[in-house]
This record gives C-alpha cells, sequence and structure tokens, in this order.
C-alpha cells in the first residue's frame, strides 16, 4: 500500500468524514426520541469529544496503555493519504452543526 501526503485530498476527505459523523450522531439520537435544542446540543457534544478523540487530543489511555489515532483515509484500493500530522476534525465540526440545524 502507498503512503502519499497530500494535504487538500486530505481536507477535502476529512470534512467529508465529519460531515458524514455529525449527520450521523444527530440520526441516531433523533431516533431515540431527542428533539430540538436538547437534540443539537447532545449531537454537538457527542461530536466535539468524538473528534477530540479522533485528534489525538483526548488523552486516551486504559490499563496504562496510552492509545494515540492517527486519521488517514483510502483514495484508490492501494493508497493511503494522510496530513503529515494529527488530523484536525475538531475544526470542522461547528461547520457540520451548522449545515444540520441551521438550515
Amino acid at each position: 500500500m502507498k503512503l502519499e501526503l497530500d494535504t487538500q485530498q486530505y481536507e477535502k476527505q476529512q470534512s467529508i468524514f465529519v460531515n458524514h459523523m455529525v449527520t450521523e450522531i444527530m440520526v441516531k439520537l433523533r431516533e431515540a426520541g431527542l428533539e430540538g435544542l436538547t437534540l443539537e446540543n447532545t449531537t454537538a457534544k457527542i461530536a466535539f469529544i468524538m473528534a477530540s478523540s479522533i485528534d489525538n487530543t483526548a488523552n486516551i489511555e486504559a490499563d496504562g496503555v496510552e492509545v494515540s489515532p492517527f486519521l488517514m483515509f483510502q483514495t484508490d484500493e492501494d493508497q493511503l493519504i494522510h496530513c503529515g500530522e494529527n488530523s484536525n476534525t475538531y475544526s470542522y465540526v461547528t461547520g457540520a452543526l451548522k449545515r444540520l440545524f441551521e438550515s
């Protein structure tokens, strides 16, 4: 598998990923009966904590083992792209929430 540094493509993929993640969180919470401001606030809280974990800013540790996620995207059957550092999915959450709840 080929590993390629491609920040432009990575940012596009990351944006799509975050929008999907936030939408799925909202759908599942709505299915569970949440609505209105409770739905919006709970979606935001879950999305931000998930993004923090993905971006490796959550200090994940269990039984003395530290976990450091590093997000990559598969763009072809044999190609992975990365941005050369930790992801910044957290920065896309607000835009995704606005698209869902302000439309």
